[in-house]
């Protein structure tokens, strides 16, 4: 996928850390089927470049995004419109990803907006931001698997508050439930977004990210704590066994950046797939 030839988003790639933002500012970054195609692509291109340690995901002008765009009039959900960007986004799903997404969320975040950040992992909201589950409020019901994703993330109490009212969250409530991880003064959001990507960048090893990431999106549905220990101790020591923790520990006593040699794209765990 060639990047220069995106329309409705921009995908920049600097010291490890990809940015790919929203590129509908006109349109506060409604999502339509062509967005997601372009959107989706660029994550799936992006998690299979080793050279790509962490992804940022942010939208251009005053908003993130404003859910789906609307202009098409009252059939805009009654076609099926988004089946071609909905076949890639199942391609993507996030317990299959190896790169962490981090999401900036400035302005709005309504409808898809909203829930498209769910599966991705780490949110970050600017003090204006405020985050809209608006979907019974256009006679249509939550999707991008958010009615899975959400309790899970803050209790089903809220869940249902949110998702029931479609009423909009500001963004202290938003932290105080645990929806965003932070939120920061709207000039300092893509500074913070880029510090912590960086930090993954430089300072994680890419297989160690890539399981603890897949670790915890399936220990979401394992209902078994037993169960769940035994795979974290069996990931646990198979990493142990490896050559970047044999790095991670040298470069430690040693006062000095690690030097990771394994690939997350390629030295991944077989158990991994098989759970």
């Amino acid at each position: 996928m060639s990047f220069d030839n995106l329309k409705y988003v921009t995908v920049q790639v600097e010291e490890g850390v990809a940015t790919i933002t929203l590129n509908r500012p006109d349109r506060f970054n409604a999502y339509t089927s062509d967005v997601g195609i372009e959107l989706f692509g660029a994550i799936k291109t992006l998690d299979a470049d080793d050279g790509v340690r962490a992804i940022i995901i942010t939208g251009a002008g005053k908003h993130f995004c404003a859910g789906a765009d609307l202009e098409s009039g009252g059939d805009t959900f009654a076609r099926n419109a988004f089946a071609e960007a909905t076949e890639l986004e199942h391609q993507i799903r996030p317990w299959k990803l190896v790169t962490p997404i981090i999401v900036a969320i400035n302005g709005a975040a309504v409808g898809i907006g909203a829930t498209l950040p769910l599966q991705w992992d780490i949110r970050i909201a600017s003090e204006d931001a405020k985050i809209g589950f608006v979907f019974t409020r256009r006679g249509i019901v939550p999707e991008a698997n958010s009615t899975w994703y959400l309790s899970r993330l803050v209790g089903l109490s809220k869940a249902m508050d949110f998702l029931l009212t479609g009423r909009f969250i500001q963004a202290e409530e938003a932290l105080a439930c645990g929806l965003v991880s932070r939120v920061v003064p709207r000039d300092k959001l893509l500074d913070t977004a880029r510090e912590v990507a960086q930090d993954l960048a430089t300072n994680t090893a890419p297989v160690s990210i890539a399981i603890t990431k897949r670790l915890l999106w399936r220990q979401l549905s394992e209902t078994d704590p037993a169960r769940g220990k035994e795979l974290e101790d069996e990931l646990f020591q198979w990493a142990g066994a490896q050559p970047d923790a044999a790095e991670g520990v040298k470069a430690f006593l040693e006062k000095r950046d690690a030097k990771w040699s394994m690939s997350a794209t390629r030295d991944l765990p077989k158990v991994l797939d098989e759970t």
